[in-house]
């Protein structure tokens, strides 16, 4: 029997949960209309479970039905969000405020639109991952249309003050997006608490299906939004094409079960997080990423001193699937760009591991990974320590 190795990557994917399956399976095979055909069953069959969906995904975040756009992912809907408030604001302004730690979702799009001619402000952070709202304040001006942070950051765990910094653009009429796709059925969301207008979610990072998606946008008061495709009309004229009822079902199947564990999960994942890392800390030279407290319960990140970044990955590889930043910039080999916004330096950023445990993680596997760790960074010192002498006190001087 070949033995998989143990899976904590959770913020790149997570495996569908088989109760997520079973409810898409019928929709695949029975229930197979298309939502916009009006004139038969098959298409009122459809049409049924993708309105029963969109009230579940709504409730979720104490939204109305009629506020949810379905896309095909949290990247179409941070770009619908952020292209769309652009052009629909165009002329009553062209400053957009976002984070230096956003996500390659975010962004890409600002950088598009600054080569539009719109002005992009890129806020730092502290060094726990947290924005300071001082720091935002000093950076709204007249002409702010947009404010983009997100909820949970997806290296380092960090959950922003959503509902400081909505308050501060609600006092200033300045719209307020978040990227929420590790944040939705892990942490309480509330769009109106929040002061959200715009919040985008994924099926995916919460044991649904991939790609399928969503966009929150506030109708009272409406918030104002340039559709970015087009071709039929679908979704209120936000987001042409023929909605996919598996994938609809399959992720309000997941966030209904994310909702229902939700603090049950919360807790044993913290537990499982506190004891990997005190598993990690007698190696010394352990550099935890992010605020200690204000994190997702499941992540992880870590800095190792005194060993190359890939090759630890590559020690690694065949005992734990981990990554060391985003899935979508593995192919990058510069150092993560949210670990030297925390001032982490380029060998320490390039010798992460990000954590990202979940449903299916049991306090076996966690052990088993504190070993399989363990032994990879002493043995990738102890080679070091044959190069140069000096990495051989590393571990004495714990951070």
């Amino acid at each position: 029997m070949v033995h998989r190795p143990i899976y904590l990557d959770c913020h790149a994917t997570t495996p569908v949960d088989a109760r997520v399956v079973e409810a898409m399976v019928p929709f695949f095979t029975e229930h197979f209309g298309n939502p916009a055909s009006l004139t038969h069953a098959y298409g009122w069959e459809a049409e049924a479970a993708v309105t029963q969906a969109r009230s579940t995904i709504a409730a979720a975040i104490k939204a109305s039905p009629e506020e949810i756009v379905f896309t095909s992912g949290a990247t179409e809907a941070n770009n619908l969000a952020l292209k769309g408030i652009a052009e629909a604001c165009f002329s009553r302004g062209r400053h957009i405020i976002t984070v230096e730690t956003e996500h390659n979702a975010v962004l890409d799009p600002c950088q598009y639109l600054a080569s539009l001619g719109f002005e992009i402000s890129y806020l730092p952070v502290q060094s726990n991952g947290l924005l300071d709202l001082k720091t935002l304040e000093q950076a709204f001006r007249d002409d702010t249309i947009l404010v983009s942070v997100m909820a949970a950051n997806n290296e380092i765990g960090v959950l922003q003050p959503l509902a400081d910094i909505g308050a501060l653009c609600r006092d200033r009429n300045v719209f307020f997006h978040s990227d929420g796709a590790q944040a939705i059925g892990k942490i309480p969301l509330d769009v109106n608490a929040m002061h959200l207008d715009l919040l985008s979610l994924t099926a995916h990072k919460v044991y649904g299906p991939k790609g399928i998606g969503a966009l929150y946008v506030r109708r009272r008061p409406r918030v104002p939004l340039v559709a970015q495709l087009h071709g039929g009309g679908h979704e209120r004229g936000l987001r042409s094409g023929t909605l996919y009822p598996p994938q609809i079902v399959g992720f309000a199947k997941a966030v209904e079960l994310g909702l229902t564990a939700m603090a049950l999960e919360s807790d044993r994942l913290t537990a499982l997080r506190q004891r990997l890392w005190h598993g990690l800390q007698p190696l010394g030279g352990m550099h935890l990423n992010g605020d200690p407290t204000r994190r997702l319960p499941g992540n992880l990140n870590v800095s190792v001193e005194g060993v190359d970044g890939q090759a630890l990955l590559l020690g690694l590889r065949g005992t734990v699937a981990l990554s060391s930043g985003a899935a979508c910039s593995t192919a990058s080999t510069a150092p993560s760009h949210v670990l030297q916004a925390l001032g982490r330096d380029h060998d320490l950023a390039y010798a992460s591991l990000r954590f990202g445990l979940g449903r299916f993680t049991t306090a076996d596997e966690i052990a088993r990974v504190i070993t399989a760790v363990s032994d990879t960074i002493q043995a990738l010192r102890q080679t070091a320590a044959t190069v140069n002498p000096i990495a051989s006190q590393i571990g004495h001087n714990e951070r």
